[in-house]
């Protein structure tokens, strides 16, 4: 059972299950779109995620405190860079400005994590975008919209319609309302300078917010110049197991409530997809 646990935290911890998540939106996007399986593009996403997401995480760890780290960290390391070479693998395959629109986004995923930023604008000892007071939740909301929308339609040179636009508004708004479970659940840690969302308006509020998100995720769908009924259900399915989720959190949840479960619902919502298409 102990090896089971350590097993289920390194897929938590070495951020495989996050990524997952990442590369289950990104596939709905092509499917979506009647895009044939790209391979190049999604593992790519896939790699990409667990390399920045440990580097966004433990860069701090290993700067500072590399002579002691944990097994598991280091572990988590070799791990990264595997993941770092396979990247790079599938990047080579990749055309020259899908690359170039890639590039924007690993500089914010750099400037997320490494000092740059003024001593006036920063919080507490950090100087990067992730601690800026109130930006955390939009920054990664942007960077998933990205990777997963227009990245996986740059690369099959998917012509950009209404449609794009809308997706790309839904996706932000649906990774906005992810981020309010561990936003709650961070408030007996976060300082009070994040300003995160609970921290400014309270726990009640934030998931009143969140049910408003989620109204606007699934009606903003008919703003589409054509609507399919399936991605209705889909995505009715999706508001209402968010939507559970978002009421019932609190700063009590263990971390597997955020973590793993609120993580994910991409993937869950991919199954339903699998399962749609399979049945209509």
């Amino acid at each position: 059972m102990r090896t089971i646990k350590q097993l289920f935290d390194f897929y938590i911890n070495a951020s495989i299950h996050v990524a997952l998540a990442v590369y289950a939106l990104s596939w709905i996007t092509l499917r979506h779109f009647n895009i044939s399986y790209d391979e190049t593009v999604l593992y790519f996403i896939f790699y990409a995620t667990i390399t920045g997401y440990n580097f966004v995480k433990y860069f701090g760890i290993a700067k500072f405190h590399h002579r002691s780290l944990t097994d598991t960290l280091k572990v988590i390391q070799l791990f990264s860079l595997l993941c770092f070479l396979l990247l790079c693998y599938y990047a080579v395959q990749l055309p020259f400005k899908t690359l170039t629109y890639i590039a924007g986004f690993g500089v914010i995923t750099l400037l997320y994590a490494i000092p740059f930023i003024p001593k006036r604008f920063y919080l507490d000892s950090q100087q990067n975008l992730r601690d800026v007071s109130g930006l955390k939740v939009y920054v990664i909301a942007l960077v998933w919209t990205g990777v997963t929308v227009f990245l996986p339609l740059i690369n099959n040179d998917f012509e950009w319609n209404t449609a794009v636009y809308v997706t790309a508004f839904q996706r932000f708004v649906l990774v906005v309302v992810l981020m309010l479970p561990f936003e709650i659940r961070d408030l007996k840690y976060d300082s009070l300078r994040l300003s995160t969302i609970p921290q400014k308006i309270g726990v009640k509020r934030t998931k009143i917010i969140g049910v408003v998100l989620l109204m606007l995720f699934f009606f903003s769908e008919f703003l589409k110049d054509e609507f399919i009924g399936s991605q209705l259900i889909e995505r009715l399915v999706v508001l209402l197991v968010t939507l559970l989720f978002v009421l019932f959190s609190n700063k009590e949840r263990s971390a597997y409530y955020s973590s793993f479960f609120v993580e994910g619902i991409p993937i869950l919502w991919l199954f339903i997809v699998l399962l749609c298409e399979f049945l209509i």
